[in-house]
């Protein structure tokens, strides 16, 4: 083979090289791109203009990939609260520093600390009141989600076309969380595993029973309607038996949460009373181990009323 033809293979090897370079630069930065674009729209970035994310994204990328992170996305998609696992982490610590920096301008230095963790307790408590809130009035929603489901099929509907329909129909969070299935369903998930998803995210004895009911037919086939009749009518009973107890315990639970006020209010009081005297209760060992004893107890008689006053129906 003589040089030139060396130099002319050399050269169209380099330029062949220089073309596969640059096509997988290309696809690269092609792929990248739509990785972007589909974490966008996972993140849920509803009512914010075109090219803006939500805030503190590269904070809920790395929660998100953690085992903490994917539990708080969990409690966060059940509350229907449009706050990322990221934004909630950020504005929880910067609501702890606030209340950190409150609590020893006002009492004393030794509070800082306690009131931290109050702050923690009392942001994840939120979350969960709102979470089970949403649940309250999912399952209130329950009934007519039933009949809804039971006039489809009896009119000859297909079971996915039902949970559409009544996605439709139906009110938030009822018809928020009925969309999640029905858009599960249209990229190829299960019924089974989709309505098991929901079950996980508004966990309740009604949404579960349901399920098993809508999962067992989907399974054996036949009539669902018999079922869902009797669901509905059950399911029925049980929301009006939940709305007697949760008014007898009423009285119970505002109890619950004037006992810890009612020591806070103690000690602010003591305070105006007496100025100083906190500072000079917690400057010794004997004072802040009363103090803590004190917030253990009641925190202890918070739960034990809590715990009273929680009756499963």
């Amino acid at each position: 083979m003589s040089l030139d033809s060396i130099a002319l293979l050399t050269l169209g090897t380099a330029l062949l090289c220089a073309v596969l370079a640059v096509v997988g630069l290309r696809l690269y930065a092609t792929g990248r791109e739509r990785h972007r674009a589909l974490v966008d729209r996972l993140s849920d970035d509803r009512g914010l203009p075109p090219g803006h994310g939500r805030r503190f994204s590269a904070v809920d990328r790395r929660l998100r990939a953690t085992r903490f992170g994917r539990g708080l996305e969990l409690r966060l998609a059940a509350t229907g609260l449009d706050v990322t696992p990221g934004e909630f982490f950020v504005g929880l610590l910067a609501v702890v520093a606030g209340v950190w920096i409150v609590a020893q301008a006002v009492l004393a230095p030794f509070f800082g600390p306690i009131a931290a963790v109050a702050a923690v307790w009392s942001a994840y408590a939120f979350v969960n009141w709102q979470r089970q809130k949403r649940i309250e009035k999912f399952i209130n929603q329950l009934p007519e989600l039933s009949r809804i489901l039971a006039n489809a099929t009896q009119a000859g509907l297909a079971l996915r076309t039902a949970l559409g329909m009544a996605a439709e129909e139906l009110e938030a969070p009822a018809g928020e969380e009925l969309a999640k299935v029905s858009d599960k369903l249209a990229v190829g998930h299960s019924l089974d595993e989709a309505l098991d998803e929901l079950a996980a995210r508004l966990p309740s004895r009604e949404l579960v029973v349901l399920v098993t009911t809508l999962v067992l037919a989907n399974r054996a086939g036949g009539t669902v309607v018999g079922s869902l009749r009797n669901l509905t009518k059950t399911l029925e009973e049980r929301k009006e038996t939940r709305r007697e107890v949760r008014t007898q315990l009423s009285q119970v639970v505002v109890t619950a949460y004037v006992v810890p006020f009612l020591g806070l209010g103690t000690l602010l009081l003591m305070n105006r009373i007496a100025p100083g005297a906190i500072d000079r209760m917690t400057a010794t060992f004997p004072g802040q181990a009363a103090v803590v004893v004190a917030c253990v107890l009641y925190a202890v008689g918070f739960f034990v009323i809590r715990r009273i006053s929680k009756i499963d129906v």
